[in-house]
């Protein structure tokens, strides 16, 4: 355990309950996470710490969401796993990738990201918010696992923050599902993404195991408490979870980065 004060480690703990939930209804749980992470492990620490104890953290929750969905949401558990295959080798590219990576450039990414997502989801009003209009057709299946295996794949390993939200929108787009099912997807595809680049991260020695157990059971406990709120309430509750968190933490990395 690195040396961080018992108030920082309460911090984070709070921020992985509440980034489990985030993940579970829309993605984008590391948003909240690894910015966090970030600020709060001691002066000096390399990104790569954060970007693999912030792996450590969310598989956990991610497994949670994903057992809760599988239950209750009609997922395609094998389209999912296929895709989420080619989703490993995608992400252990991008975590070879990242050991270099530094909090400077991390953040302005992280920014761009987010501004990418809000101008998307603002244009399509109704965006997700239909029925899933049937079986997947082999052209749409092949850029699933394309787009959201390989691509966001890759992505999750080099960067990762925003993952699931990148999922779920690829996911609604190429297959034409409603968000819920999307999410539930989401989350299967996501446990394989964070497995291919968690093992690269422990591989490279960048993982803080004792502080990602201690968070991983806040994540757990908010990724099942946010999939049951999103079986519940349904798309229209997922699209706005999804409006608020791109937009709040717009605010705040702007804030960060020019005003802080």
């Amino acid at each position: 355990m690195p040396d961080i004060s018992l108030t920082m480690i309460v911090v984070l703990c709070v921020a992985a309950l509440a980034a489990g939930w985030i993940d579970a209804v829309v993605g984008g749980g590391g948003l909240l996470l690894l910015p966090v992470l970030l600020l709060g492990l001691p002066a000096g620490t390399p990104a790569a710490y954060a970007l693999g104890t912030n792996k450590a953290v969310a598989i956990v929750g991610t497994s949670g969401a994903a057992v809760t969905y599988a239950r209750k949401a009609p997922v395609d558990v094998r389209l999912a796993v296929r895709i989420g295959i080619a989703a490993v080798a995608g992400s252990s590219a991008g975590a070879f990738l990242a050991a270099g990576m530094s909090t400077e450039v991390l953040k302005p990414l992280i920014m761009v990201v987010l501004l990418g997502v809000a101008a998307f989801v603002i244009l399509r009003p109704a965006f997700g918010t239909a029925p899933a209009t049937g079986p997947a057709t082999r052209r749409q299946i092949l850029a699933a696992i394309g787009l959201a295996g390989l691509g966001i794949g890759f992505y999750d390993g080099l960067i990762g923050p925003g993952t699931g939200t990148f999922l779920v929108l690829a996911l609604t787009a190429v297959l034409h599902l409603d968000l819920v099912t999307a999410s539930a997807t989401a989350k299967i595809v996501n446990c394989c993404t964070n497995a291919g680049a968690l093992a690269t991260f422990a591989w490279q020695g960048t993982v803080l195991w004792r502080l990602a157990a201690l968070m991983a059971l806040f994540n757990l406990a908010g990724g099942m408490l946010g999939a049951h709120t999103a079986l519940k309430k349904g798309s229209g509750f997922v699209r706005v979870v999804l409006l608020t968190v791109v937009f709040a933490l717009v605010v705040n990395i702007a804030y960060e980065q020019w005003l802080a």
